[in-house]
């Protein structure tokens, strides 16, 4: 059993801003660059040319971005999730029951667009968790 979390920032609208800095700062590459109209899904207003999820590498360094719709706004100290990314469906199940027992479900574990089985928990503690289970 191999965990890696990965940090997840979370921006109020300035995520490709923010990207492009992180380019500069560290010499690296944003891939998997999507934004909300081409999830094709409903977002508020506003929200269509957004950075719904994209990924930034330099070697060992790797961390995926978002902008919070405009109605979650972030908070300093509540913007970052951890991204587990888990090996099987009933590795990812079992997490998602345990931390759902004391914490609040953001979304539910479901199928994704994006070939995944995927749910955001924030625990008892404050600390949000992304599970992410890759399907073949």
């Amino acid at each position: 059993m191999k965990h890696q979390a990965t940090p997840y920032l979370t921006f109020n609208g300035n995520a490709r801003e923010a990207l492009d800095y992180y380019k500069t700062v560290f010499n690296g590459e944003i891939t998997g660059l999507q934004t909300f109209v081409q999830a094709e899904f409903e977002t508020p207003a506003g929200m269509d040319e957004k950075v719904m999820h994209a990924i930034f590498k330099k070697d060992e360094l790797v961390f995926m971005v978002s902008d919070a719709f405009s109605s979650h706004s972030v908070q300093v100290g509540n913007n970052v999730s951890l991204v587990l990314e888990l090996e099987d469906a009933e590795e990812i199940q079992s997490y998602y029951d345990r931390l759902k027992e004391k914490g609040t479900v953001l979304m539910e574990l479901q199928d994704t667009f994006w070939g995944a089985r995927y749910a955001k928990v924030k625990d008892d503690y404050g600390i949000i968790w992304d599970l992410n289970y890759s399907k073949e």
